[in-house]
């Protein structure tokens, strides 16, 4: 295949190099694109050296047949036309194209089949919160019907990008030197901190990124599943966690729950309480499945449920779902 990366440079543009190697993925030739200010960097992939080329409206996407792009929305939506308009398959990380009707938003083990229509040559990558809890939701709706989900996420700062990780890092440097803490990507200090804001606020009171998840859930798993979320900064470097109550239109077990969660593709079940047994964003960082334990009853509701759900999300919550996707479309020869 020819690949090309669009944001080379950030965090998650590195995840996809990595990602792309690890999981040998077919690549007869890859271009690198960036900013004009990444321009002329070098990388290494497999034992070759590739230079970042700036990104412009030109043919340079004429001979592409899958572009990785994760610059941002305002770039995707900019560029979205000079990337398609020779047919390459643009696999699109920001939030710019996820609600349009005309782009699927895909998961590949709940909704892969979505990704061979596309009629604007688009597939969207869903927001990283999103991917690993429908990834868990869609293993109970083949059990029975879920009507509600409330989910409290406890996000990274890896999900505002490379710079926030330096900061938090920076954070507890300066706090440890006594020296003025610098804050710039989040809204208040992160170290020792939690912030119950990621992105802006709405009229409703909830942020732009629980109504994603509201919205976001929907259109992958096709269905009516009402999403109540309250996301919360916290001060991990890597790895996002959820806890999550679902409610189904039949009592699912715990027991039955851990069957199925045991069985799904992309998940493993690490549920043993007893012997202090269960997902840590500490050691899921780094990996490639989505998490899952503190399986239980909502004991406040009778057909409720109860889990934790821990994902990278540099990985599976951006630069591997999309790979995934683009192997999906190769296997299903839709490409």
């Amino acid at each position: 295949m020819r690949i090309a990366i669009v944001g080379t440079s950030g965090a998650v543009g590195q995840e996809f190099l990595r990602v792309l190697a690890e999981r040998n993925f077919p690549i007869g030739e890859l271009v690198l694109f960036g900013s004009g200010r990444s321009a002329g960097k070098k990388y290494d992939f497999r034992g070759k050296q590739y230079t970042v080329k700036e990104l412009k409206h030109n043919d340079d996407f004429k001979d592409i047949d899958i572009a990785f792009v994760s610059a941002g929305g305002s770039v995707s939506v900019e560029f979205a036309d000079t990337i398609t308009k020779h047919d390459a398959i643009m696999i699109d990380n920001s939030s710019a194209f996820r609600m349009d009707k005309d782009v699927p938003l895909v998961v590949p083990e709940v909704n892969g089949e979505d990704a061979k229509v596309r009629p604007k040559g688009i597939i969207a990558n869903p927001n990283c919160s999103t991917i690993q809890m429908v990834v868990a939701l869609d293993v109970i709706e083949k059990l029975s019907h879920i009507k509600r989900v409330h989910v409290a996420t406890y996000q990274a700062a890896s999900g505002a990008g490379a710079t926030a990780m330096d900061e938090l890092v920076n954070q507890y440097k300066q706090i440890q030197n006594k020296d003025e803490v610098t804050v710039e990507k989040f809204v208040y200090q992160l170290a020792y901190n939690l912030i119950p804001q990621i992105d802006v606020f709405t009229d409703n009171g909830y942020t732009k990124e629980e109504l994603k998840m509201y919205n976001e859930t929907q259109k992958i798993m096709h269905t009516d599943i009402q999403v109540s979320a309250t996301c919360i900064r916290v001060p991990v470097l890597r790895s996002h966690s959820e806890a999550i109550w679902v409610e189904t239109e039949r009592p699912v077990s715990p027991a039955e729950a851990r069957e199925a969660f045991a069985k799904a593709d992309g998940i493993v079940l690490q549920d043993n309480p007893a012997e202090k047994d269960y997902p840590m964003p500490l050691f899921v960082a780094g990996q490639d499945p989505v998490y899952v334990g503190r399986i239980r009853e909502d004991i406040a509701n009778p057909n409720g449920l109860t889990f934790w759900v821990v994902a990278d999300q540099i990985k599976k919550g951006a630069a591997l779902n999309a790979v995934q996707i683009a192997e999906y479309l190769i296997k299903e020869k839709a490409i």
